[in-house]
């Protein structure tokens, strides 16, 4: 092989876990966030020069602390989803999350310090050399500060949630690395799948029997563990709610909309128009229920591939999926494909499929080395391809911040899945156009048209059973089966009853659910994918696209998700106008799918 399919960690902190240099970087951290809660507490800007060179000296010690966090964080949980059952992992987990606590409790005195300032003198502040490249996010910070509890109170808050809903965000991982699916390989010899292992399974094997036959395992297993999970999801989320209600709210999508930089408006013209054309991807979903002999499809069958006649699934090598990445990359980009070229060469990927990795995929940016990393797993599917162009979207989106102060690097979730979708994007629609048979063309097609059908159908039912789970959390716990109840009717909801049956434990097997950091890990998926197509179809029309997708992505920690829109793509996002053009896309992939499989129904 040319490329490996394992990562490098130790050029991150060469010793591992325990090694002299984690160990020091720990340390300094530690020792250097006393220092500034000291330097903080002890500031005042009237004592500051005019230029406010003091108040300047320390934003820049806070961004270097908080980009020393993410890179200790990121060897620490690149440990845990490569081996889940790694028990030397888990302490450490809690040190470097006790030190975000820590790192949080120092940056909302800052805030406070910014809240307590004059309108006049703030943006005195913000025009200075050096404060002026961070203005926006000194804005985000003093609109926080000004909702923050006096210091004793938040410092309590933020140390229970640490033994709360941090720690019940850990519980996940101890739950999930514990569910075993046993089942038996193609050939019937008895087997045991992790988690990861069984999903990869259901998503990816092209025999309906195998899949229908897995899925009631799947469940049952994640059944044998569903009061453990709902305790976890139910003290988690209450938690949240706790925080939120300490803080002047029982708006549970006010901090998550904070987050993302997006109006409450956006969000509901968005879902809007996604449940106004949903009536798109059930179509796709009934023709692909007569081509495998279904009058509906299965949850199991969802995104499964399809090979009509003799053609057998599209399939590529690691090495093979790597060239092709880059290759069409530099079609858009050279400087994409350049990232994606050092990503596979010097192994910042993560790809291999064994036992005990955690489930999912992931990329986490190296703020203060300029890398990243790449976690997934690859079976060798165009999905799998795709997903690993998706991850180097990630990347690419960091690679270009990196020049910034880490305030400008710091953008939200749903701006993030627009670079990553963007490189899935350019991926799957040149599997597409590279076909050679109709019959082929259907294959790709079909799993290009996952991504459509998760961000519409599947996403779709993720917030409405979240909304719905916080909803009635507020008045208690719910039990495992009430929680199974919301997940099927958000499903059906979402899926217009399109399929046959449904997966009521999706809830307890989603990492997204147990985040704690990110709340509402849901609906910044859809609006990335959404917001990429209008970036795509610009990327072909456009002959300086490169310069311009930069510019963009540049911009997207500067400023708010509907002026990110205006300034670089000349649209209102609050009107559904931008949203149904994206639509038309999906539209017209469908029509070719319905159109080339005519003959076969």
């Amino acid at each position: 092989m040319k490329y490996s399919l394992n990562w490098d960690l130790d050029s991150i902190f060469a010793g591992g876990l325990h090694g002299k240099e984690l160990t020091d970087k720990l340390a300094v951290i530690g020792e250097s966030i006393e220092t500034f809660r000291q330097a903080i507490n002890d500031y005042e800007f009237d004592d500051d020069d005019a230029q406010f060179s003091r108040f300047s000296e320390l934003t820049d010690f806070l961004q270097k602390i908080q980009a020393g966090i993410i890179q200790a964080s990121m060897y620490i949980n690149g440990k845990h989803s490569d081996d889940v059952n790694n028990e030397e992992v888990p302490p450490m987990i809690d040190k470097v999350q006790s030190l975000d606590v820590k790192a949080a409790q120092i940056a909302q005195l800052l805030q406070k310090k910014l809240a307590d300032l004059s309108n006049d003198r703030f943006n005195e502040l913000i025009k200075q050399p050096g404060l002026d490249t961070i203005a926006f996010s000194l804005k985000e910070n003093r609109h926080f500060g000004k909702e923050l509890l006096d210091d004793t109170q938040e410092t309590i808050i933020s140390e229970m949630n640490l033994e709360g809903l941090s720690s019940w965000s850990n519980h996940y991982s101890t739950l999930i690395a514990g569910v075993n699916v046993d089942f038996r390989d193609e050939d019937g010899n008895p087997k045991t799948l992790s988690a990861g292992q069984a999903d990869n399974e259901i998503l990816g094997n092209a025999d309906a029997k195998y899949r229908q036959d897995l899925m009631p395992k799947w469940e049952a297993a994640f059944e044998d563990k569903q009061n453990l999970f709902a305790d976890t999801l139910n003290h988690l989320s209450g938690s949240r709610l706790l925080d939120y209600k300490f803080h002047g709210t029982d708006d549970f999508l006010k901090y998550p909309l904070e987050l993302n930089r997006m109006s409450k408006e956006t969000l509901d013209t968005m879902w809007k128009v996604v449940d106004d054309n949903k009536d798109v991807l059930i179509k796709f979903l009934y023709r692909k229920a007569q081509l495998i002999g279904k009058d509906k499809i299965g949850w199991e069958d969802v995104a499964a591939p399809i090979n009509i006649g003799n053609e057998k699934s599209k399939t590529f090598t690691y090495d093979e999926a790597a060239e092709f990445i880059i290759k069409q990359f530099n079609s858009f980009s050279p400087k994409m494909a350049k990232l994606a070229q050092k990503a596979f060469e010097n192994r910042w990927i993560e790809a291999e499929n064994r036992p005990g990795k955690e489930p999912g995929g992931y990329m986490q940016d190296l703020p203060e080395t300029g890398e990243a990393r790449i976690f997934l797993t690859f079976t060798g599917s165009p999905n799998d391809a795709s997903t690993i162009a998706h991850e180097l979207g990630h990347a690419f989106h960091s690679s270009v911040m990196n020049d910034l102060p880490y305030f400008r690097q710091d953008y939200a979730m749903n701006v993030a899945e627009t670079a990553s979708t963007f490189g899935e994007l350019i991926v799957s629609d040149a599997n597409v156009k590279e076909a050679k048979t109709d019959e082929e063309k259907i294959s790709l097609l079909n799993a290009k048209m996952d991504n459509p059908v998760a961000m519409f159908l599947n996403i779709r039912a993720r917030f409405l059973f979240e909304t719905r789970f916080y909803e009635r959390r507020q008045d208690g716990v719910l039990t495992a089966n009430e929680i199974n109840d919301l997940m099927v009717q958000a499903q059906k909801d979402a899926y217009g009853e399109s399929l046959s049956t449904y997966s009521p434990h999706f809830w307890a097997s989603k990492m997204h659910f147990y985040i704690d950091d990110i709340p509402f890990y849901n609906f910044p998926y859809t609006f990335g994918y959404l917001f990429s197509l209008g970036i795509y179809a610009k990327a072909q029309t456009t002959d300086d696209f490169e310069d311009q997708y930069i510019s963009l992505l540049r911009d997207t920690a500067n400023m708010t998700t509907e002026e990110l829109a205006s300034k670089h793509l000349g649209v209102d996002l609050t009107k559904p106008d931008f949203w149904e053009a994206g639509v038309k896309l999906i539209e017209k992939d469908v029509d070719e799918f319905i159109k080339l499989t005519e003959k076969y129904v």
